[in-house]
């Protein structure tokens, strides 16, 4: 990004804000980028619209977890539902006559023929048992950045919105604090996005549940191997883009998702969970070629699709963060 370092007259150009407020505004202001007609879908292809296979592999949690539940009516709750790609494909893989009532939670509209039996609401439903799912929700809850100075102090990182960048003050209170646990500082230039509102928004989305089973799935990271200079960046069109916070781009970044992680919860690869519910990617019998033709060609599609869903360098690589409650 291009760094400005100094002050321009009153008024000469658009004003200065952090990241977190600049995002806020690109994605949900008026005219926002998650707000137009197209939704994410139009933008950029995740896991829900990689393969249908993704969505049966939810329903079969959620009918896991209504198990573990004890029967009786249960929640499936989708946040950051777009324009509702998974709650449709849940709701069609249930064995009919499940007991489910599904909620999609999104700041966009409803969209028009969405099933009459899911509630769109903006923001989770308080009280219900069942499974609250947040596919790739967490990366665009809007988060400042923090960047070392030349003697090392982490300041916030200020943004036009045409993103031109320069360093604010140095970063204070809690947000110090966050960075300092999870994602400290030390070398001129290295940066962070501050992950202190993402751990927040999860708390408050696995606190309204009553009993059952939070996950979290996204590109992440943990303390481990976190990422010298950040992940912010944009996506416009299915191809990445300098992250500019005008609305014309989604604006997202990787999630320290261990910082999100209350005390019982555990995280592991999507290949993992996604195997753990069947998806497997493995190839059909070469006898049925000779068999069943046209069986063996869909098995063989299917498992194209599997492939992609658990495969290591691509949607493999997230990471499911899971939390009972």
């Amino acid at each position: 990004m291009n760094h400005e370092v100094r002050d321009d007259a009153a008024g000469a150009s658009p004003p200065w804000s952090g990241w977190r407020a600049a995002t806020e505004r690109a994605l949900y202001g008026p005219g926002g980028f998650y707000l137009r007609p197209e939704g994410p879908a139009g933008h950029f292809r995740t896991s829900v619209h990689a393969s249908p296979l993704f969505a049966r592999a939810v329903a079969r949690l959620l009918e896991e977890v209504a198990g573990e539940l004890g029967g009786g009516e249960v929640a499936f709750v989708d946040m950051g539902a777009g324009r509702g790609e998974l709650v449709t494909g849940v709701l069609a893989a249930l064995p009919a006559g499940f007991p489910v009532r599904a909620y999609a939670v999104e700041r966009a509209a409803r969209p028009p023929g969405l099933d009459e039996r899911v509630t769109w609401l903006a923001s989770p439903p308080p009280g219900v048992r069942g499974l609250l799912f947040a596919n790739e929700w967490l990366d665009n809850v809007p988060a400042d950045v923090a960047e070392a100075d030349a003697d090392g102090v982490p300041r916030e990182v200020l943004v036009r919105p045409d993103g031109t960048e320069r360093l604010g003050a140095p970063v204070s209170g809690e947000d110090a604090r966050w960075l300092e646990r999870w994602w400290p500082l030390r070398e001129p230039g290295e940066r962070a996005e501050i992950g202190r509102t993402r751990d927040e928004a999860w708390a408050s989305a696995v606190g309204t549940l009553s009993a059952g089973l939070a996950v979290a799935v996204d590109y992440a990271h943990v303390a481990s191997a976190r990422p010298r200079y950040g992940t912010l960046t944009g996506f416009r069109g299915g191809r990445e883009v300098p992250p500019v916070p005008d609305g014309t781009c989604d604006i997202t970044s990787h999630v320290a998702l261990d910082a999100c992680a209350g005390p019982s919860a555990e995280l592991l690869p999507q290949r993992e969970a996604l195997t753990a519910l069947g998806v497997t990617g493995a190839r059909p019998p070469l006898s049925l070629a000779t068999t069943d033709p046209a069986a063996y060609v869909r098995a063989l599609a299917g498992a194209g699709e599997a492939a992609e869903l658990v495969g290591r360098g691509g949607l493999g690589d997230f990471l499911w963060l899971r939390e009972r409650v």
